[in-house]
This record gives C-alpha cells, sequence and structure tokens, in this order.
C-alpha cells in the first residue's frame, strides 16, 4: 500500500512535481475564453462550473471545445513536462494529481473550480492514452444514450482506476487515479443527488 501511494509527497522533485502541477491545473480556461470573446461571468449561469459543458449552455460551441481542449491539455502537459524535468514517473503522478487539485481548488477563484473531467482525461493521456481512449469511448456512449455529461463522467472514471489495476497492472497509477475518481465524484454530488431526482440538465440545455 505504501508503494502505491507513497510517491505522492516524498522528495522534493516530487514536491515541486506537486506545486508544477497545480499552478498548470488551476488556469481557468473557462473563465478566461468567454470573458475574452465577451461572453457572461461563466459562474453566474447554468451550473457555474466553470468547464466545457457549462460554456456549451452559454450557446458558444466553439469557446465550449476550446475550453474542453485546455483544461485537458494542462493535465497532460502537468504529467508530461513534470516527468520529463523532475524524475520520471513518480514525478508524472505526483503532478497530475497537483494538475486535479489545481483545477478543482485553483486559488486565483478562490478555491472553487471545476469539477475536473477534462483535466481528468488529459491526465490520462499523459499517463496511458490507450485507457483514455477508453475513457472517452466510454464517456460518448453514455452521453450519446442518456444525454447526461455527468453520469457519463461518473461512469467512466470510476471504471479508470479498475483498467489500470487489472489491465495494465500498474499499482502506483491505479492508486492516483481512484484518489482522482474520488474527488471527481465528491465534485459531482450535486449532480447525483439531481440524476436521483430527475432534475439533473442535459447535454446542449442553455442555463
Amino acid at each position: 500500500m505504501a508503494e502505491t501511494f507513497g510517491w505522492a509527497f516524498s522528495g522534493p522533485a516530487r514536491l515541486a512535481a506537486l506545486v508544477l502541477g497545480y499552478l498548470l491545473g488551476s488556469i481557468p480556461f473557462g473563465i478566461i475564453l468567454t470573458r475574452l470573446s465577451g461572453g457572461p461571468d461563466l459562474r453566474t449561469i447554468g451550473s457555474g462550473n466553470i468547464g466545457a459543458t457549462n460554456v456549451l449552455r452559454t450557446g458558444n460551441k466553439k469557446l465550449a471545445a476550446l475550453t474542453l481542449i485546455g483544461d485537458m491539455l494542462k493535465g497532460t502537459a502537468a504529467v508530461l513536462v513534470a516527468g520529463w524535468l523532475l524524475g520520471g514517473k513518480s514525478a508524472a503522478l505526483a503532478a497530475g494529481l497537483g494538475a486535479f487539485l489545481g483545477h478543482l481548488f485553483p486559488v486565483w477563484l478562490r478555491f472553487k473550480g471545476g469539477k475536473g473531467v477534462a483535466t481528468f482525461l488529459g491526465i490520462l493521456i499523459g499517463l496511458k492514452w490507450s485507457i483514455a481512449l477508453i475513457f472517452a469511448a466510454v464517456w460518448l456512449s453514455i452521453a450519446y444514450l442518456t444525454k447526461y455529461s455527468s453520469l457519463s463522467a461518473l461512469i467512466a472514471s470510476l471504471l479508470t482506476p479498475l483498467l489500470f489495476w487489472f489491465w495494465i497492472r500498474d499499482a502506483q497509477a491505479a492508486g492516483l487515479m481512484a484518489i482522482l475518481a474520488l474527488l471527481l465524484w465528491f465534485m459531482h454530488r450535486e449532480n447525483i443527488a439531481r440524476l436521483l431526482s430527475g432534475r439533473e440538465g442535459k447535454i446542449g440545455q442553455k442555463g
């Protein structure tokens, strides 16, 4: 168990990777892009979330796509840059955790960030692109069938650590993705309540 989670905070290089990941992850692309386009403060519409799904509720599909790409690639960049500069796999994992925490709790927005789905996928791309493809396929399938972005993310994230554990046989990466999945589910707690009550907004529904 110590080997599974011990990469996160031990050693100066891993701490540096964690900080690097946090700073990259805390860039709020949704807010930056909507403001540059002259749109409203993203936190005042729809769910109040800063991610691509809420940007889509403004009716601007292009900005939603750019937000998705930005939030995704900041997770990928954190993993790859930290792995290259700060010590391989353990640094990459620590940076992935930092990027996810940065997106969820950005210091620039008083620690009120997004729910992490795109950044979760970006971290997967940096760690194992084949599992990222499975995540995306599961998300798209559930979204197509139900039109619920939140449900798609919940199911896909639940599958991810299992794939790392049983298919890739990578206990450390499985440990990271289990942590991220738990955080993602926690951030979606209100969505879960709305799903259960039938009040959850669907993809493309304007706020």
